[in-house]
């Protein structure tokens, strides 16, 4: 049977876009692909990327404060959103051209509208053209979700926040997940009064408890207000504020609520479950390891999926999905132990088993060292850092590693590698430090501080 398309993409993110181009590019597979929106998905135009250039903006002002404590006349004056967001706007710009540019130098033909599943090979575009393909990817991503309350059409998520037209003097952040604390960071960062309402008892659910204290602390004594075990029950928009009523009774008046209460696959009206593909209850399309659906001739990747929504994971079983289906090398990725950063003020680097996790599977022992660093302990400041390893009692294997300092991410991603390794806590200590480092303290831990 003869095809328009031997592989047909919808979903422009990283690993849509990835998998398009390699199999166009490398495979010499004849490529179609559509985005109903803007090409690079959500980690280049409503994530990572701009995320992290507002992190960045956000810490000028307390690094200007240490400044002045070290010695240097400056003035931090008041942070300049207009400006900031039309150079950010600017480089999504400027890296969506980077995105379609890769897309047309790889012979990819490129549709610039949403696409759904009509058939086993079939692809229904939404300006009513119908194209056939041999397989077909879905690579949609996810989407934030915004609970079903009373006034719930007055806020907003992160997917509007980096577009505000001013920046608000007081907000509220709804929401206790990665995107909820770092968001909070940020904005206090530039200097807007902010609030954090979280439901549970913590905030950073999932990860390591003593890193989650730590970290909670460290946002509290740089200017957050952190309110947990409270939620929303009711948003009323007024002429010049929007109010919101807590589960504790509580009624605040803030300029803008962002709801940042968890993200889900991208899934609805693709037209797959017609075809006997099964969603589970969040709406992931079910995937064996080959990115396979119960359709052999449908595969899907990333956030859709909602096996490990990070971008390079996404990339790589984009990668992996070309070598399956395109070039008949059945090839899966190893989900297990992916460092990941969780860009909180303090910032936070973790790779593996949280203690909690860890002690639930076998006996363990914790290495673990908290400390004021010396570029803030010389300018008295109180903030503190965390270096952890959990380490099995049996192997010796480092089944964990935790670090909340700044600079985490990048410090994970070298530990990483070690603990991807399997490195025993005994090669940790062969290796000598790196001095003066706050990192060096993962190599110098010599007796654990508790066992379990």
């Amino acid at each position: 049977m003869s095809f328009d398309y031997d592989l047909f993409v919808i979903g422009g993110g990283s690993g849509g876009v990835r998998a398009a181009r390699v199999a166009a590019g490398e495979a010499g597979a004849k490529v179609g692909l559509a985005e109903e929106s803007r090409y690079g998905g959500t980690c280049v135009i409503r994530g990572c990327v701009p995320k992290k250039l507002m992190v960045y903006a956000s810490t000028y002002a307390q690094a200007m404060k240490q400044a002045a404590l070290y010695g240097w006349e400056v003035k931090a004056g008041v942070f300049d959103w207009a400006s900031f967001r039309e150079k950010l706007e600017g480089e999504l710009d400027r890296l969506e051209g980077i995105y379609r540019q890769l897309l047309e130098n790889a012979d990819v033909d490129t549709f610039d509208c949403r696409a759904t599943v009509a058939g086993i090979n079939e692809v229904q575009l939404a300006d009513g053209r119908k194209v056939t393909a041999k397989t077909i990817l879905v690579a949609t991503g996810g989407w934030p979700v915004v609970p079903n309350i009373p006034g719930a059409q007055h806020v907003i998520t992160s997917n509007e926040i980096f577009h505000l037209n001013t920046l608000p003097k007081r907000m509220l952040i709804v929401g206790g997940g990665y995107v909820a604390c770092e968001f909070a960071g940020i904005m206090n960062g530039l200097g807007v009064e902010t609030h954090l309402w979280y439901r549970g008892n913590q905030i950073l659910r999932g990860f390591d408890g003593e890193a989650r204290e730590l970290i909670a602390q460290g946002m509290l004594d740089r200017g957050v207000q952190l309110m947990t075990e409270t939620n929303v029950t009711k948003i009323i928009k007024t002429d010049d504020c929007v109010e919101v009523t807590g589960s504790q009774g509580q009624v605040q008046s803030f300029d803008v609520v962002m709801y940042a209460t968890g993200r889900a696959p991208n899934s609805a009206n693709l037209g797959l479950e017609a075809l006997g593909i099964e969603l589970d209850s969040k709406g992931a399309v079910n995937v064996d390891q080959y990115s396979a659906t119960a359709v052999s001739s449908i595969y899907a990747i990333g956030d859709v999926t909602n096996r490990v929504n990070l971008t390079p994971v996404a990339i790589r079983e984009g990668m992996a999905f070309v070598q399956t289906a395109i070039l008949g090398n059945p090839t899966s990725i190893d989900h297990e132990l992916i460092p990941s950063a969780v860009f909180t003020q303090p910032e936070y680097g973790t790779i593996g088993l949280s203690e909690e996790d860890a002690s639930k599977q076998e006996p363990i022992e914790i290495f673990a060292t908290s400390f004021r660093p010396m570029n803030t302990s010389f300018i008295g400041d109180s903030d503190k850092v965390l270096m952890k390893l959990v380490v099995s009692k049996a192997t010796r294997k480092v089944l964990g590693c935790h670090i909340v300092a700044d600079g985490a991410g990048e410090m994970i991603q070298m530990a990483g590698i070690a603990v991807k390794m399997g490195a025993t806590k005994e090669e940790f200590d062969r290796v000598c430090a790196v001095h003066p480092t706050m990192a060096e303290e993962l190599v110098t831990m010599k007796s654990p501080v508790r066992t379990t």
